[in-house]
């Protein structure tokens, strides 16, 4: 071995970042990753060393802000603070000859749409592991992402510094966890507060990272202690390459010499082909192992024209492969993966994977048909942006003030519309989780609209819905903090103060099954000049055909009340049951179909009550429209609550988790009062169908992911009534005696 050190200054030259140049860059010379991890790995560290290595930064600054800069790639003051990536962030470098397009992608799982989004874009990525966690929640995720949109990766085993931190046992994590064909490309020296640098299997050099900002690169031999387990370790590469990879395959079987040139060749196929994936180990909090981990992203990781990608025929929905040449000649393809606000308006991030994207032309969005002019093109660096003329095939740039949707593709404008593509589409996941939410001041009530406006357009996995009969916005989402961060967001850009709090659960009420209730309501009030006078008679009871509509009917005779006053007790009939009398919710088992000459009131709701009016009294004077209506109100409001019953909504769920958690999921169905119906079971993962109460689904989404690592997950939808449990019944019963609504109602009954 040699026994000669040599040093190397591993840092990017000086040279001021020149835009222009990087989109005029060879396409064998790019690189468009992304780099994703479970929260807390050090993803966001790690990049910002790879911002410093590169030279596009000129410091290092902290990750959660606390030398009053933070992390590049955070730039939103919500990050910094919390010390988490809440949105994906873009940049571009060089390193080495190689121009990089770097994604960093959040780690939480509520985010996780934008993770998704960029992953559709990108060719290659870094999974950065921790070295003390390893394998953890949300990496599952993460490595099942990087499968759906087929993109290699290498790995960078990250906090090696850390208490407990082990390389092997992670490694030994991916094989039998993630079930990855994996192997090291460097053994850490030392562990924990000792860890000080790396041995190069391939290179058989010791590696240490000298310098206040490790950029000095020590290159060393090998101490004796380490030779054995070089070797070891090198074989067993050799094996996991030659498992899937047939060159190297043969060459192993026949015990033939291979090279390190040899190696890195099978790593790089293997890489390509989603087959293998290696390994490179440091600290970047530390500053050691950025640099290999950057030479790694330029040897294994591919090009764009390594990588197929296709859109989709808008006339015959063939797919058609993208040509990859940097060259205007091929017609424009690009796909829009995101979208911001910015000062100059909408924000596009946009992936050209055909032809040429120039500032000032015309484009064509497939999915509207409309012809847009770019105004203004650039290259990200987080939030900063520098511009650029044109960008060709395999550039990942912005554009500024084209208004348009996530997922939307753009092609040359005078391309014939027969042969208009769309690309494949982002996949999008259905919100699991609502809040209610309202704004504190009806001041702020346009600026409320435009942050729930703008937040939809950017974000797919963000919702708002409004429930007419609460009167409430519900926003959904991802996960309690997902929708945390967008009220935060809302009180911060907008100014505008807003409260939350879990939706209400839309209770019911209807008669107990086979009871009756008499009623005799008399209406009467006299303060002097005209009074109000109303009297009626009858019986409610239940329908118990699910297919009748509530019915109405009327029994007096003689002429006891006119006809047109008779309408009127069927109003305020329909008025009181909108508001309900037992618990102040909707009286169920009705559906009101009102013709025109009734009322306008439209229930789908399921079977009825029968309201049967018997006899009456009018005053010549004292009785109207208004008096009688009241006495219909009144006649559910103080008879019917005397047999009625409250209903809660039950909901269907269907939970998809892998077999090893389905005794915990199915204990954690029962104790939210659920009933399973069904549960199968087929290659590793169980799904289990079963009816729960909606009430008791609030904060299951995070309970899931906790117990199943984050590899649960679960539909719902609404089902069926059922009745309340008494104590239950009770509860919403005093609650609602202790409202506004209830007190305001019993005051206003004088002359009732």
């Amino acid at each position: 071995l040699n026994k000669r050190a040599c040093v190397l200054r591993c840092l990017s030259s000086d040279k001021k970042f020149d835009a222009e140049s990087i989109v005029k860059t060879d396409l064998e010379d790019i690189r468009n990753i992304g780099v994703s991890a479970h929260i807390d790995s050090g993803k966001t560290t790690v990049t910002e060393r790879i911002l410093y290595y590169s030279g596009r930064i000129d410091s290092i600054h902290d990750v959660k802000g606390k030398d009053g800069v933070g992390a590049k790639m955070d730039s939103m003051e919500l990050e910094r603070q919390r010390g988490i990536t809440i949105k994906s962030a873009a940049t571009c470098m060089q390193w080495k000859g190689k121009t990089i397009n770097l994604i960093d992608t959040p780690g939480h799982i509520d985010f996780t749409i934008e993770v998704e989004r960029s992953l559709r874009v990108l060719d290659g990525a870094i999974l950065v592991l921790c070295g003390s966690g390893g394998v953890q929640t949300q990496t599952y995720t993460v490595y099942n992402q990087m499968r759906r949109y087929t993109v290699p990766f290498i790995t960078f085993i990250n906090k090696l510094d850390r208490l407990g931190a082990c390389a092997y046992r992670t490694l030994d994590q991916m094989r039998n966890d993630l079930k990855v064909n994996a192997a090291l490309l460097q053994l850490p020296i030392g562990v924990e507060k000792d860890f000080e640098g790396v041995v190069d299997i391939l290179g058989e050099k010791v590696i240490h990272f000298e310098g206040d900002r490790g950029d000095i690169l020590k290159y060393s031999d090998v101490p004796v202690t380490f030779e054995q387990d070089l070797i070891n370790r090198r074989t067993e590469l050799i094996e996991c390459l030659s498992n899937v990879d047939e060159e190297i395959g043969e060459r192993f079987l026949m015990e033939e010499d291979i090279t390190n040139t040899d190696i890195e060749k099978a790593i790089k196929r293997t890489v390509t082909a989603q087959t293998f994936s290696p390994i490179i180990v440091g600290s970047a909090l530390k500053n050691k192992g950025v640099q290999p981990l950057l030479d790694c992203v330029n040897k294994y990781l591919p090009n764009p024209s390594e990588v197929d990608n296709y859109a989709i025929s808008i006339h015959d929905e063939e797919r058609i492969r993208m040509e990859t040449a940097r060259t205007h000649t091929n017609p424009l393809v690009a796909l829009a993966f995101k979208l911001e606000e910015n000062q100059y308006g909408q924000l596009t991030f946009i992936r050209v994977y055909q032809g040429r994207l120039k500032r000032g032309h015309a484009v064509i969005n497939t999915r509207t048909g409309e012809k847009v002019r770019v105004p203004r093109l650039v290259l990200m660096n987080s939030n900063d942006t520098q511009d650029v003329q044109e960008a060709y095939a395999g550039d990942i740039v912005a554009m500024i003030g084209v208004e348009c949707a996530s997922g939307d593709t753009f092609v040359t404008a005078d391309l014939p519309k027969e042969k208009h593509v769309s690309m494949e589409s982002i996949y999008v996941p259905e919100p699991v989780i609502s809040l209610r939410i309202r704004n504190v001041h009806t001041k702020d009530n346009e600026k409320f609209a435009n942050a729930i406006n703008r937040f939809q357009r950017e974000d797919p996995t963000f919702k708002c819905q409004f429930n007419a009969e609460r009167r409430e916005m519900i926003i959904l989402g991802m996960g309690e903090l997902h929708l945390d961060v967008y009220a935060e967001r809302i009180r911060r850009e907008y100014g505008c103060e807003v409260e939350t709090g879990e939706p209400t659960v839309n209770y019911r009420e209807t008669m107990e099954p086979g009871s009756a209730v008499d009623f005799e309501v008399t209406y009467k009030r006299q303060s002097g000049g005209r009074g109000q006078y109303a009297h009626i008679e009858g019986t409610i009871t239940p329908l118990e055909d699910s297919t009748t509509p509530y019915e109405f009917v009327n029994s007096t005779k003689g002429g006891a009340i006119p006809t047109t006053l008779i309408k009127s007790v069927e109003k305020g009939m329909v008025e009181a049951m909108q508001e309900g009398a037992l618990t102040g919710n909707r009286i169920t088992r009705c559906k009101l179909e009102c013709n025109p000459l009734s009322l306008s009131l439209s229930l789908s709701l399921s079977l009825g009550i029968k309201f049967e009016l018997k006899d009456g009294k009018t005053h010549p004077v004292d009785s109207s429209d208004f008096t009688f209506s009241k006495a219909g109100y009144y006649a559910i409001k103080e008879h019917f609550v005397k047999k009625a019953i409250a209903l809660e909504p039950w909901m269907e769920i269907e939970v998809h988790i892998p077999d090893d958690f389905s005794g915990a999921v199915l204990n954690s169905i029962s104790e939210r009062r659920g009933t399973t119906s069904n549960l199968e079971v087929s290659d590793g993962q169980t799904v289990i169908s079963a009816s729960v109460p909606l009430k008791e689904m609030f904060g299951y989404t995070t309970k899931l992911r906790s117990m199943t690592r984050g590899l649960g997950e679960f539909t719902m939808e609404f089902k069926k009534y059922e009745a309340l449990e008494t104590a239950d019944e009770n509860d919403l019963i005093s609650l609602y005696r202790d409202s506004d609504q209830y007190k305001k109602q019993q005051s206003s009954e004088f002359g009732v």
